[in-house]
Protein backbone atom coordinates (compact mmCIF):
# COMPACT_ATOMS: atom_id res chain seq x y z
CA UNK A 1 0.00 0.00 0.00
CA UNK A 2 1.37 3.29 -0.84
CA UNK A 3 2.43 6.21 1.90
CA UNK A 4 3.60 9.28 2.13
CA UNK A 5 5.57 11.59 3.92
CA UNK A 6 5.55 15.68 4.31
CA UNK A 7 8.48 18.34 5.70
CA UNK A 8 7.75 21.82 6.41
CA UNK A 9 10.36 24.13 7.83
CA UNK A 10 11.40 27.34 8.93
CA UNK A 11 14.52 26.42 6.33
CA UNK A 12 14.49 24.91 3.35
CA UNK A 13 15.58 21.12 3.89
CA UNK A 14 17.75 19.45 1.17
CA UNK A 15 15.57 16.75 -0.35
CA UNK A 16 18.29 14.02 -0.28
CA UNK A 17 17.98 14.32 3.96
CA UNK A 18 14.30 13.70 3.55
CA UNK A 19 14.09 11.19 0.19
CA UNK A 20 16.77 9.53 -0.05
CA UNK A 21 19.70 9.26 2.22
CA UNK A 22 18.01 8.34 5.82
CA UNK A 23 18.27 4.65 6.33
CA UNK A 24 14.26 4.26 6.80
CA UNK A 25 13.70 6.80 4.73
CA UNK A 26 10.24 6.70 2.94
CA UNK A 27 11.73 5.36 -0.27
CA UNK A 28 13.65 2.91 2.20
CA UNK A 29 10.45 1.94 3.76
CA UNK A 30 9.15 1.04 0.06
CA UNK A 31 11.14 -2.24 -0.07
CA UNK A 32 11.76 -2.46 3.95
CA UNK A 33 9.10 -1.62 5.67
CA UNK A 34 9.45 -1.81 9.58
CA UNK A 35 5.76 -1.07 10.99
CA UNK A 36 3.38 -1.96 7.97
CA UNK A 37 3.69 -4.75 6.49
CA UNK A 38 1.93 -5.97 3.62
CA UNK A 39 1.68 -9.17 2.68
CA UNK A 40 -0.01 -8.94 -0.24
CA UNK A 41 1.72 -6.32 -1.73
CA UNK A 42 5.38 -6.19 0.58
CA UNK A 43 6.92 -3.48 -1.87
CA UNK A 44 5.38 -0.27 -2.67
CA UNK A 45 7.12 -0.46 -6.05
CA UNK A 46 4.79 0.83 -8.98
CA UNK A 47 5.78 4.96 -8.90
CA UNK A 48 6.48 7.75 -7.07
CA UNK A 49 6.11 11.61 -6.72
CA UNK A 50 7.85 14.41 -4.92
CA UNK A 51 6.17 18.01 -4.75
CA UNK A 52 8.13 21.12 -3.91
CA UNK A 53 7.50 24.58 -3.48
CA UNK A 54 10.50 27.32 -3.92
CA UNK A 55 12.36 28.80 -1.34
CA UNK A 56 12.39 32.06 -2.89
CA UNK A 57 8.89 33.59 -4.63
CA UNK A 58 9.93 34.40 -8.25
CA UNK A 59 7.05 35.99 -10.00
CA UNK A 60 8.43 34.44 -13.45
CA UNK A 61 8.27 30.89 -12.72
CA UNK A 62 4.60 31.35 -10.25
CA UNK A 63 3.73 29.83 -6.96
CA UNK A 64 2.25 27.15 -8.13
CA UNK A 65 4.57 23.56 -7.02
CA UNK A 66 7.11 21.59 -8.99
CA UNK A 67 6.15 18.06 -9.18
CA UNK A 68 8.70 15.14 -10.63
CA UNK A 69 6.84 11.75 -10.59
CA UNK A 70 7.91 8.32 -12.29
CA UNK A 71 6.46 4.88 -12.68
CA UNK A 72 9.62 3.30 -12.19
CA UNK A 73 10.54 2.31 -8.09
CA UNK A 74 11.69 5.02 -6.50
CA UNK A 75 14.89 3.81 -4.90
CA UNK A 76 16.07 2.31 -8.41
CA UNK A 77 15.81 6.04 -9.85
CA UNK A 78 18.47 7.79 -11.01
CA UNK A 79 17.44 10.85 -11.51
CA UNK A 80 15.65 11.40 -8.53
CA UNK A 81 18.77 10.68 -6.70
CA UNK A 82 20.29 13.31 -8.99
CA UNK A 83 18.10 15.68 -7.96
CA UNK A 84 17.20 15.27 -4.49
CA UNK A 85 21.06 16.26 -3.50
CA UNK A 86 20.45 19.66 -5.88
CA UNK A 87 16.93 20.60 -4.09
CA UNK A 88 16.12 22.41 -1.59
CA UNK A 89 12.67 23.57 -0.03
CA UNK A 90 11.17 24.71 2.81
CA UNK A 91 7.90 22.47 1.86
CA UNK A 92 8.00 19.35 0.70
CA UNK A 93 5.51 16.17 -0.16
CA UNK A 94 6.43 12.65 -0.95
CA UNK A 95 4.75 9.42 -1.98
CA UNK A 96 5.51 6.20 -3.07
CA UNK A 97 2.65 4.15 -4.52
CA UNK A 98 1.59 0.35 -4.75
CA UNK A 99 -1.19 0.01 -7.20
CA UNK A 100 -4.82 -0.67 -5.45
CA UNK A 101 -6.50 1.31 -7.21
CA UNK A 102 -6.42 2.82 -11.17
CA UNK A 103 -3.91 1.73 -13.65
CA UNK A 104 0.55 1.81 -13.21
CA UNK A 105 0.73 5.65 -14.87
CA UNK A 106 2.06 8.96 -14.52
CA UNK A 107 -1.00 10.48 -14.57
CA UNK A 108 -2.00 8.10 -11.31
CA UNK A 109 0.98 9.38 -9.39
CA UNK A 110 0.63 11.35 -6.47
CA UNK A 111 0.96 14.44 -5.44
CA UNK A 112 -1.97 15.51 -7.79
CA UNK A 113 -1.76 19.22 -8.22
CA UNK A 114 -4.17 22.64 -9.20
CA UNK A 115 -3.05 26.05 -9.24
CA UNK A 116 -0.82 26.48 -5.59
CA UNK A 117 -2.77 23.45 -3.98
CA UNK A 118 -1.03 19.98 -3.44
CA UNK A 119 -2.65 16.49 -2.47
CA UNK A 120 -1.67 13.08 -1.52
CA UNK A 121 -3.91 10.37 -0.26
CA UNK A 122 -2.76 7.13 1.60
CA UNK A 123 -5.75 4.63 1.95
CA UNK A 124 -8.99 3.67 -0.23
CA UNK A 125 -12.48 4.39 -0.97
CA UNK A 126 -14.35 1.92 -0.51
CA UNK A 127 -16.57 0.57 -3.37
CA UNK A 128 -15.36 3.74 -5.26
CA UNK A 129 -17.04 2.66 -8.59
CA UNK A 130 -20.57 2.96 -6.45
CA UNK A 131 -20.23 6.26 -5.73
CA UNK A 132 -17.81 7.60 -9.14
CA UNK A 133 -20.86 8.94 -10.81
CA UNK A 134 -22.36 10.94 -8.16
CA UNK A 135 -19.39 12.61 -7.36
CA UNK A 136 -18.58 13.34 -10.79
CA UNK A 137 -21.80 14.45 -11.55
CA UNK A 138 -21.36 17.56 -8.20
CA UNK A 139 -18.33 19.00 -10.07
CA UNK A 140 -18.06 21.85 -12.34
CA UNK A 141 -16.75 21.18 -15.68
CA UNK A 142 -13.90 22.66 -14.73
CA UNK A 143 -12.91 20.99 -11.85
CA UNK A 144 -13.96 17.58 -13.59
CA UNK A 145 -11.32 18.51 -16.33
CA UNK A 146 -8.60 18.44 -13.80
CA UNK A 147 -8.83 14.92 -13.22
CA UNK A 148 -6.11 13.49 -15.44
CA UNK A 149 -5.69 9.72 -14.43
CA UNK A 150 -8.24 6.95 -12.74
CA UNK A 151 -7.87 6.44 -9.20
CA UNK A 152 -9.95 7.20 -6.76
CA UNK A 153 -7.29 9.65 -4.53
CA UNK A 154 -7.77 11.85 -7.32
CA UNK A 155 -11.53 12.48 -8.06
CA UNK A 156 -10.99 12.94 -4.00
CA UNK A 157 -8.78 15.74 -5.02
CA UNK A 158 -10.96 17.01 -7.84
CA UNK A 159 -14.08 16.96 -4.90
CA UNK A 160 -11.87 18.85 -1.93
CA UNK A 161 -11.41 21.36 -4.62
CA UNK A 162 -14.99 21.71 -5.18
CA UNK A 163 -15.02 22.07 -1.86
CA UNK A 164 -12.96 25.71 -1.88
CA UNK A 165 -14.67 28.77 -2.37
CA UNK A 166 -11.75 29.63 -5.06
CA UNK A 167 -9.78 27.19 -6.23
CA UNK A 168 -7.81 29.34 -8.36
CA UNK A 169 -7.41 32.00 -4.91
CA UNK A 170 -4.04 33.22 -4.84
CA UNK A 171 -3.80 32.20 -1.33
CA UNK A 172 -6.16 30.19 1.45
CA UNK A 173 -6.54 30.16 5.22
CA UNK A 174 -5.72 27.38 7.26
CA UNK A 175 -9.27 27.75 8.28
CA UNK A 176 -10.21 27.30 4.81
CA UNK A 177 -8.22 24.30 3.69
CA UNK A 178 -9.37 22.64 7.30
CA UNK A 179 -13.52 23.25 5.89
CA UNK A 180 -12.83 22.01 2.58
CA UNK A 181 -11.63 18.74 4.01
CA UNK A 182 -13.93 18.41 6.60
CA UNK A 183 -16.77 18.90 3.98
CA UNK A 184 -14.84 16.12 1.55
CA UNK A 185 -14.63 13.57 3.92
CA UNK A 186 -18.26 13.97 4.68
CA UNK A 187 -19.66 14.63 1.24
CA UNK A 188 -17.84 10.60 0.69
CA UNK A 189 -19.50 9.10 3.45
CA UNK A 190 -22.65 10.79 2.39
CA UNK A 191 -22.25 9.30 -0.95
CA UNK A 192 -21.28 5.66 0.73
CA UNK A 193 -24.79 5.53 2.75
CA UNK A 194 -26.66 6.73 -0.35
CA UNK A 195 -25.16 3.81 -1.95
CA UNK A 196 -25.44 1.07 0.84
CA UNK A 197 -22.04 0.59 1.46
CA UNK A 198 -20.51 -0.70 4.19
CA UNK A 199 -16.86 -1.28 4.17
CA UNK A 200 -14.97 1.64 5.65
CA UNK A 201 -13.17 3.63 3.47
CA UNK A 202 -9.67 4.54 4.55
CA UNK A 203 -8.90 8.32 4.11
CA UNK A 204 -5.26 9.73 4.93
CA UNK A 205 -5.59 13.01 2.89
CA UNK A 206 -3.31 15.68 3.40
CA UNK A 207 -3.35 19.06 0.91
CA UNK A 208 -1.11 22.13 1.17
CA UNK A 209 -1.21 25.64 -0.61
CA UNK A 210 2.43 26.04 0.05
CA UNK A 211 1.74 28.16 3.21
CA UNK A 212 -0.35 25.73 5.21
CA UNK A 213 -0.64 21.59 5.44
CA UNK A 214 -3.91 20.03 6.60
CA UNK A 215 -3.28 16.24 7.13
CA UNK A 216 -6.16 13.64 8.11
CA UNK A 217 -5.75 10.14 10.01
CA UNK A 218 -9.75 9.39 9.49
CA UNK A 219 -11.28 5.91 8.92
CA UNK A 220 -15.49 5.76 8.11
CA UNK A 221 -15.73 3.20 11.71
CA UNK A 222 -16.80 3.32 14.77
CA UNK A 223 -14.50 0.62 15.72
CA UNK A 224 -11.67 0.48 13.45
CA UNK A 225 -8.03 1.96 13.48
CA UNK A 226 -7.43 4.27 10.41
CA UNK A 227 -4.28 3.79 8.80
CA UNK A 228 -1.32 5.25 10.68
CA UNK A 229 -0.02 8.60 10.38
CA UNK A 230 2.52 9.95 12.88
CA UNK A 231 4.85 13.58 13.23
CA UNK A 232 8.22 14.48 14.35
CA UNK A 233 8.87 18.35 15.40
CA UNK A 234 11.93 19.80 16.58
CA UNK A 235 14.76 22.71 15.53
CA UNK A 236 16.88 20.14 13.47
CA UNK A 237 16.65 16.84 11.73
CA UNK A 238 20.16 15.62 10.99
CA UNK A 239 22.50 12.48 10.64
CA UNK A 240 24.01 11.57 13.88
CA UNK A 241 25.49 8.28 12.81
CA UNK A 242 26.83 6.98 9.91
CA UNK A 243 24.80 4.71 7.42
CA UNK A 244 22.50 7.46 6.99
CA UNK A 245 20.67 7.12 10.94
CA UNK A 246 18.87 10.49 11.58
CA UNK A 247 17.29 11.75 14.55
CA UNK A 248 15.14 14.92 15.48
CA UNK A 249 16.61 17.26 18.13
CA UNK A 250 15.14 19.90 19.91
CA UNK A 251 17.13 22.94 21.05
CA UNK A 252 14.34 24.83 22.56
CA UNK A 253 10.61 25.06 22.58
CA UNK A 254 10.41 26.39 19.09
CA UNK A 255 9.06 24.31 15.98
CA UNK A 256 11.83 24.80 13.02
CA UNK A 257 10.76 21.58 11.32
CA UNK A 258 7.55 19.57 11.40
CA UNK A 259 7.06 16.42 9.20
CA UNK A 260 3.88 14.29 9.05
CA UNK A 261 4.40 10.66 7.53
CA UNK A 262 2.75 7.14 7.54
CA UNK A 263 5.61 5.40 8.77
CA UNK A 264 8.29 7.18 11.09
CA UNK A 265 11.81 7.87 9.38
CA UNK A 266 14.10 7.39 12.27
CA UNK A 267 14.33 4.93 14.59
CA UNK A 268 14.46 6.99 17.73
CA UNK A 269 11.64 6.28 19.80
CA UNK A 270 11.29 9.67 21.12
CA UNK A 271 11.23 11.43 17.89
CA UNK A 272 7.43 10.53 16.75
CA UNK A 273 4.04 10.41 17.84
CA UNK A 274 0.52 8.71 16.75
CA UNK A 275 -1.73 10.68 15.18
CA UNK A 276 -5.00 9.24 16.80
CA UNK A 277 -7.62 7.83 14.26
CA UNK A 278 -10.07 10.29 13.22
CA UNK A 279 -8.52 13.45 13.75
CA UNK A 280 -6.94 16.06 11.63
CA UNK A 281 -3.42 17.97 12.04
CA UNK A 282 -3.30 21.25 10.82
CA UNK A 283 0.47 22.98 10.51
CA UNK A 284 -0.24 26.84 10.21
CA UNK A 285 1.97 29.42 8.28
CA UNK A 286 4.12 30.09 11.70
CA UNK A 287 4.59 26.79 11.98
CA UNK A 288 1.79 26.21 14.75
CA UNK A 289 0.87 22.60 15.22
CA UNK A 290 -2.79 21.98 15.91
CA UNK A 291 -5.02 18.68 16.34
CA UNK A 292 -8.33 18.82 15.73
CA UNK A 293 -11.11 15.72 16.00
CA UNK A 294 -12.93 15.05 13.50
CA UNK A 295 -16.56 14.89 14.87
CA UNK A 296 -19.18 13.03 13.25
CA UNK A 297 -20.59 9.70 13.35
CA UNK A 298 -17.54 7.73 13.49
CA UNK A 299 -15.94 10.07 16.01
CA UNK A 300 -15.04 8.19 19.39
CA UNK A 301 -13.85 10.50 22.21
CA UNK A 302 -10.45 9.77 23.88
CA UNK A 303 -12.69 9.57 27.31
CA UNK A 304 -14.85 6.92 25.88
CA UNK A 305 -13.68 3.12 27.15
CA UNK A 306 -13.96 2.23 23.19
CA UNK A 307 -11.55 4.43 22.35
CA UNK A 308 -8.56 2.25 22.59
CA UNK A 309 -10.05 -0.91 22.03
CA UNK A 310 -10.66 0.04 17.99
CA UNK A 311 -9.42 -3.06 15.91
CA UNK A 312 -6.09 -2.57 14.19
CA UNK A 313 -6.92 -6.18 11.83
CA UNK A 314 -8.60 -4.31 8.52
CA UNK A 315 -6.12 -1.79 8.29
CA UNK A 316 -3.49 -3.97 9.21
CA UNK A 317 -4.74 -6.45 6.17
CA UNK A 318 -4.19 -3.93 3.56
CA UNK A 319 -0.46 -3.06 4.87
CA UNK A 320 -2.04 0.29 6.60
CA UNK A 321 -1.28 -0.45 9.98
CA UNK A 322 0.74 -2.92 12.25
CA UNK A 323 -1.65 -5.49 14.47
CA UNK A 324 -1.79 -4.07 17.84
CA UNK A 325 0.35 -7.09 19.39
CA UNK A 326 3.24 -6.48 17.16
CA UNK A 327 2.71 -1.92 18.12
CA UNK A 328 1.63 -0.80 21.09
CA UNK A 329 -0.56 2.56 20.85
CA UNK A 330 1.30 5.67 20.67
CA UNK A 331 4.63 3.86 20.97
CA UNK A 332 7.52 2.82 18.78
CA UNK A 333 8.74 -1.01 19.48
CA UNK A 334 11.51 -1.55 16.30
CA UNK A 335 15.26 -0.98 17.00
CA UNK A 336 18.07 -0.08 14.03
CA UNK A 337 19.42 -2.97 12.32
Amino acid sequence: MCRFVIYKGTSPVQLSHLLTRPCHSIINQAFDSRLRLDHRRPINGDGFGVGWYDTVHDEELGSQPCIFTSVTPAWNNANLIRLAEKIKSPLVFGHVRATTAGSLSLDNCHPFVFGKIMFMHNGGIADFHLIKRRLQAGLSDEIFSVVQGNTDSEWAFALFLSKLPDAKAKSFSHQTLQRAMLDTIATLNNYADLAGITEPSLMNFCVTDGESVVATRYISSLHDEAASLWFSSGTTFSEYTKGGHYKMTKADKRENIIMIASEPLTFEKADWMEIRTNNMVVITPKMNLLQIPIVDKFYVPPSDPAAPNRGTDFAAAKGLLSARNSLPPTQLTYNAP
